[in-house]
């Protein structure tokens, strides 16, 4: 019980709940489409159940995330893959992003929920897995759990108004960004093939993580900056 009394573990479900938002942007979105067809009296079922079926997917898939991120250089390649994720995330967005077919049948709908949902839930398993490293082995599951659980309600019902936010505020984006920078950072500095060779030290897992965290920052920009040149070529 005292474990759930830590900064880290409060810290851990912090990481979480933004992820979600911010990564849960789009499959709010995709939720919104798939049911977009459907009568008024099954609208609200459609989202309802598309979201828990997606929920119940996503911690299936995290549980064997956190498994697998015991196995030595693969928190190496997820800190690759979130740096990379966290770069994206500084990016414009193309139009024809959600191409998603809707439906006129509840469970129809509920189906393309879902598996729109697994097709782009790899980011926020792999950053939910990532974040809840920082908690103590035997929470992380329940952690995660939890973190998606306070979620939902924020993603379905204050979706527009995180979407309005970032609209307002981009700096929303660019710290999100910069926490998944910041979480790749500290998986791979914790990576099992790389401990022995590491000094110890908190403070060198708080640098790794705070470079992660720059380098998005910087290679986004870039990627900014040179946008609109090659568009207009």
């Amino acid at each position: 019980m005292e474990e759930f009394m830590t900064a880290s573990f409060w810290l851990a479900v912090g990481q979480i709940i933004m992820i979600d938002i911010l990564l849960g942007g789009d499959n709010a979105v995709v939720i919104a489409l798939a049911c977009r067809n459907l009568p008024d009296k099954q609208r609200t079922k459609g989202i309802i159940y598309g979201t828990a079926g997606a929920i119940v997917l996503r911690v299936i898939l995290i549980a064997f995330a956190l498994a697998l991120l015991a196995i030595p250089y693969l928190k190496i390649v997820g800190a690759v893959l979130l740096l990379w994720i966290g770069v994206k995330l500084l990016q414009p967005e193309d139009e024809g992003d959600h191409n998603i077919s809707s439906s006129d049948k509840l469970w129809g709908a509920v189906k393309t929920v879902i598996i729109a949902d697994l097709v782009m839930s790899v980011d926020n398993v792999l950053a939910i897995a990532g974040a809840a490293q920082g908690a103590h082995q035997q929470h992380q599951l329940p952690l995660v759990i939890f973190g998606l659980l306070v979620s939902i309600p924020i993603i379905i019902g204050g979706s527009q108004l995180v979407l309005k936010l970032m609209e307002r505020f981009p700096i929303v984006i660019t710290l999100g960004a910069m926490l998944l920078g910041w979480i790749a950072g500290q998986m791979a500095y914790s990576d099992p093939a790389l401990k022995p060779y590491l000094p110890e030290a908190p403070m060198w897992g708080y640098l790794v993580a705070a470079a992660g965290a720059l380098l998005v920052l910087a290679i986004g920009k870039v990627l900014q900056a040179r946008r609109p040149s090659v568009e207009t070529t």
